[in-house]
């Protein structure tokens, strides 16, 4: 199992945890990284794009000169694909991008995102967000303290309204439960601060 270093808000080292190994040292797979990311994104498509059909645009339905005779070529409705304003042929509907990912996948997925984060420096261990106020001053302090960089990712369990009300302003810095934790979350910040229980509790639900 290895063991990582537990920081507190002055990122000072009091003491150490042990994690799962197949949860925090796991083989990195970019490929499942990948369709992780993917079918997240794709679950997150409002898919509400429309085009109208010839049915349904506006225009008179009535045709526009006889059929044969006038030189011009044949022509019965204005709402016509070929003329300007008319319908859409094969355009997009509205429609669900979602699909479905093996759930083993999806675990697998976050073991390789945590265990890269944990490889790459860049996942620190906290004993807890114990803050004395809910400014949002107080917590920026915490965070350069903690060398969070730009982008941070919160982890904590724990219903800490100090913590909730001085993180939800900052840009940059994203609050999640453990059970809210996502590959791409993982991936999309530069750095990633999780409290000592939360660790505690992905290393003990994704090892089973």
């Amino acid at each position: 199992m290895p063991k990582v270093d537990v920081f507190d808000l002055d990122n000072q080292k009091v003491g150490e945890i042990e994690l799962a190994d197949s949860v925090f040292a796991a083989p990195v797979k970019e490929a499942l990284l990948y369709e992780a990311v993917r079918h997240y994104l794709a679950c997150q498509r409002r898919g509400t794009a429309k085009t109208k059909v010839r049915g349904e645009v506006s225009g008179s339905g009535k045709k526009l000169w006889r059929q044969k005779g006038t030189g011009r070529a044949r022509m019965g409705s204005i709402r016509s694909p070929l003329w300007r304003h008319g319908g859409t042929v094969h355009g997009p509907v509205p429609r669900d991008y979602s699909y479905r990912l093996p759930r083993k996948m999806l675990l697998g997925a976050l073991r390789s995102a945590l265990s890269a984060k944990l490889r790459d420096g860049e996942l620190k261990v906290v004993r807890e967000f114990d803050l004395p106020d809910h400014k949002t001053k107080s917590f920026r302090q915490v965070l350069e303290k903690l060398e969070a960089g730009k982008t941070v990712l919160v982890v904590d369990n724990s219903e800490n309204r100090n913590l909730i009300l001085s993180s939800r302003n900052l840009p940059g810095v994203t609050l999640l439960p453990t059970r809210e934790v996502s590959v791409y979350a993982l991936l999309g910040h530069e750095r990633v601060l999780m409290s000592e229980a939360a660790a505690q509790k992905l290393s003990e639900a994704l090892s089973q």
